[in-house]
């Protein structure tokens, strides 16, 4: 029995045998770049973006600690415990309406004192760095000054009162930590809202109070602090570390998601991994037999093609993690208007280590079934593998196949920030695996039962799904992900597209208007008519307040008294919007309990969204105290809604009984929807005119707004999506390339019966021309299942996909797979008998 070989000699060999443009592995190659730079790119993105929203956390939020109230400014006790923790600086934040002559705009009014920025400086685009703006003046960002037609040096009016333009913004130092405006921001002193008449009694602004602590000083324990002494005040509290909450748990979700995605990549394109080395080695079976008759042991084997094919893995590894590293600073550029990305290369170690540890667990899972079949067996076997193909041992592969299945799945859940989101994944993942493997098995069994075609071609091309050697499993398997691919992105586009152009549009008002008089209501509606005689006017009352306590009104569950909220109990988070209302709210729907009567004067009542209910385990009956304006009201829960969101209207997940709150100060809110052709510039014009200290918001630039968001989010998305559909087209081409190597005897034996080349292409065309058929049916079903749970379980969307484009994507996806196994043919017609058979 000769010795094995030892590592250093095996590497020689394997060496001298593998090509140094690595022909014959290139499919691994690109499989795995592809999938490891998706990886790679999406977790030093997400990494970097990350540890700039820690890192910078201070310079984002413009303090240690921040502290947020609404409809009223803190009380002199509060200001004198925020001023015993450090520096403060307070202001406001409200909408207004900006004139300039004829011309007017919503913009969110940024209120601050001297003492701002307490971090950081403001840069205006002239290059000069200032603080808050001087007396009578305001600072405009660009977008602002450009939609009211004004340069520095120019006046501008807001709330009746006028401004001095001073400086157009060019760097707003927390400006992340303000998120989501309904207009361009203008920043004015501190004292001008209350000036202007923008903060009486019922106006809806916001106060915000940043607190820089002093040296060593912890956040945490100063909001700790602040709730045991203020606990009623209806606080909502931020930290440095947690600067842009919003944009913190989108790059977590938004990254996790795609770290999914590219792990479906990885995935997908571990079949084509699969089976590039399967034809990689079926080449070499020759090699193999020789090196076995001249003693070589399996060992051996197993060294010298482990080696080639591990070189390969590392060089397409390495060229991945290259690959993901240099594409990062265009996404951040592509991002980085949304999100704090620092420009230039990103080196995340741990980001990259884990994208190469993935490519190389994947390249283990898929490559070791074709590696220990040609180490198992012996010389004579691999000589005779023509006609009578290799039995796989399953059970020589179940300890690297499933110790890498494991490894994948251990390091996914341990990076995971919503384990049961990539738990279901995995499952799904692996599920869709064992259905498109039985489905193999099945169409294999079936084409050996079912009745011989007369036509020879028809015969030979069933009888090549069924006959020993067949990769029908391999092609089922491939061409299932890489067609089912095509039909969920396909459905999803289609179904987000559709209930966009569907809703938006037709449902949503022209303008919303805030602070708009009580006692000014009827004076409104006419303004409205006199510009716009078709007009639709709703209005209501709109106050602000915090959940503080909820259940049985004996035993009531605190808020503040919860270490982690419910979930989906966002309504818990901070102050919400209030009404009140004699019947149910159009657009909703009552779904339990009755409704109070009109005129009611009884205990207070408050009518709860249905949703909010099931998350918080509520019953009719049951108690719900909020603090409104700092006042703590208790109310009993008389009814739960069912709400349509989709209005686009004024929806509201708490509706009090008039008596429970109308007395607080308060404001109406209104929604106008105008009829085709109605004169906007007049209305707007008259609007600002009459009602100076009213907002009015098109809901059309606030849509812009949100597009311009989703569409560069969308941008992240399709193009993990497009790596996926890469890696899928990788998929087909290598269960293709390995059905080609296995196809040479088989047509070297029909050319020597007589077998023309027009009628082996069309044996092709019909074989695989079956499969894709079959395929094809089952695409659309798993593809539209798994679209339907992306669209309506994912992103509570309608389910309203384009069949006709999701029947075209299908169709270019059958087309192209004949035109690549088609493709893929051509070197098999060309091959000569006499030369093929001596190589067998």
């Amino acid at each position: 029995m000769s010795a094995a070989l030892s590592w250093p000699v095996a590497w020689k060999i394997a060496r001298r045998d593998l090509s140094a443009r690595f022909r014959g592995l290139r499919l691994l190659l690109v499989c795995l770049f592809l999938g490891v730079g998706a990886l790679a790119a999406i977790g030093t993105l997400t990494g970097a973006i990350g540890r700039e929203l820690q890192d910078r956390g201070q310079h984002i939020l413009g303090g240690d600690l921040q502290i947020e109230v609404w409809q009223r400014s803190p009380s002199d006790a509060e200001r004198s415990a925020f001023a015993a923790m450090g520096k403060v600086s307070s202001g406001l934040r409200l909408q207004a309406m900006a004139t300039n002559g004829a011309l007017a705009s919503p913009v969110e009014l940024k209120a601050v004192d001297a003492a701002w920025p307490l971090v950081g400086r403001l840069t205006l685009a002239d290059g000069r760095t200032v603080g808050a703006p001087p007396e009578g003046s305001a600072w405009l960002s660009t977008d602002a000054a450009a939609r009211l037609g004004v340069v520095p040096g120019g006046t501008i009016s807001v709330g009746g009162k006028a401004l001095r333009v001073d400086g157009l913004i060019g760097d707003e130092p927390d400006r992340l930590s303000e998120g989501f405006t309904l207009g361009p921001t203008v920043i004015v002193p501190s004292d001008f809202p209350a000036s202007a008449g923008l903060t009486s009694p019922g106006a809806m602004f916001r106060s915000k109070t940043r607190i820089l602590l002093p040296r060593g000083g912890n956040p945490v324990a100063g909001i700790d602090h602040l709730k045991a002494r203020f606990p009623n005040a209806g606080f909502t509290y931020r930290q440095r570390d947690k600067a842009a909450p919003g944009a913190d748990s989108f790059v977590s979700r938004m990254g996790e998601f795609l770290v999914l995605v590219g792990l479906a990549a990885l995935v997908i394109a571990g079949i084509g991994i699969g089976g590039g080395v399967s034809s990689y080695l079926e080449a070499r079976r020759g090699s193999i037999a020789t090196l076995k008759v001249l003693g070589a042991t399996s060992g051996d084997i197993a060294r010298i093609y482990l080696l080639q094919i591990a070189a390969a893995a590392l060089m397409g590894s390495a060229a991945g993690l290259l690959g993901g590293v240099l594409v990062t600073p265009m996404l951040g550029k592509a991002l980085g208007s949304l999100l704090p990305v620092a420009p230039g290369f990103v080196f995340d170690l741990a980001a990259l280590a884990r994208a190469a540890i993935y490519g190389l667990l994947v390249a283990l899972v898929f490559a070791a079934p074709p590696l220990l079949a040609a180490r198992s067996f012996p010389a004579m076997a691999l000589m005779r593998a023509r006609v009578s193909p290799l039995a796989r041992r399953w059970g020589d592969v179940l300890l690297p196949v499933g110790g890498g299945v494991a490894a994948i799945a251990a390091l996914a859940l341990a990076t995971a920030a919503q384990v049961k989101v990539t738990a279901l994944f995995l499952a799904g993942a692996l599920a869709l695996l064992l259905i498109l493997a039985l489905l193999g098995w099945a169409i294999r069994k079936c084409a050996a039962r079912l009745p011989r075609p007369r036509r020879p071609l028809l015969r030979i091309a069933l009888a090549n799904l069924h006959r020993p050697g067949a990769q029908t499993g391999a092609l089922v398997t491939a061409l299932g992900f890489g067609l089912s691919a095509f039909v969920t992105l396909a459905a999803v586009q289609t179904s987000l597209d559709a209930n966009i152009a569907a809703r938006v549009p037709q449902r949503a008002p022209d303008y919303f208007v805030l602070d708009v008089p009580r006692d000014r209501v009827d004076a409104f509606r006419a303004t409205v008519a006199a510009a716009a005689p078709q007009a639709r006017v709703r209005t209501v009352p709109t106050l602000r307040g915090a959940i503080l306590a909820y259940g049985p009104a004996n035993h009531m569950t605190r808020v503040a008294d919860l270490k982690e909220l419910p979930e989906d109990a966002w309504a818990l988070r901070g102050e919400r919007g209030l009404t009140y209302s004699d019947t149910v709210p159009e657009g909703n729907s009552l779904t339990a309990g009755h409704w109070w009567p009109r005129d009611y004067h009884g205990e207070p009542l408050v009518s709860v969204d249905e949703k909010l209910a099931q998350s918080l385990g509520l019953k009719i009956g049951d108690a719900l105290t909020i603090s409104l304006l700092g006042v703590e009201r208790t109310a009993k829960i008389a009814a739960f809604r069912r709400i349509d969101w989709d209005s686009m209207g004024f929806n509201y997940v708490l509706v009090f009984s008039p008596n429970a709150i109308a007395d607080a100060p308060h404001n109406l809110a209104a929604t106008i929807n105008l009829a085709a052709g109605a004169d906007k510039g007049r209305l707007l014009r008259d609007l600002v005119r009459t009602f100076p200290s009213s907002s009015v918001v098109e809901v059309g630039g606030v849509l812009r707004q949100a597009r311009d968001l989703l569409s560069q989010v969308s941008l992240a998305i399709l193009a993990a999506a497009s790596v996926a559909v890469l890696a899928g087209i990788a998929v087909l081409l290598g269960a293709i390339a390995a059905a080609r190597a296995s196809r040479v005897y088989d047509n070297v034996i029909l050319r020597v019966l007589g077998a023309s080349r027009s009628q082996l292409l069309a044996l092709q065309l019909a074989e695989y021309g079956v499969l894709a058929a079959v395929l094809a049916l089952v695409a659309m079903g798993l593809g539209s299942a798994l679209g339907w749970l992306i669209v309506v379980r994912l992103f509570n969307f309608d389910w309203l996909p384009d069949w006709p484009r999701i029947f075209a994507v299908l169709g270019a996806g059958l087309v192209l797979v004949i035109g690549f196994a088609l493709a893929a043919s051509l070197p098999l017609l060309r091959a000569k008998p006499a030369q093929a058979l001596r190589e067998l």
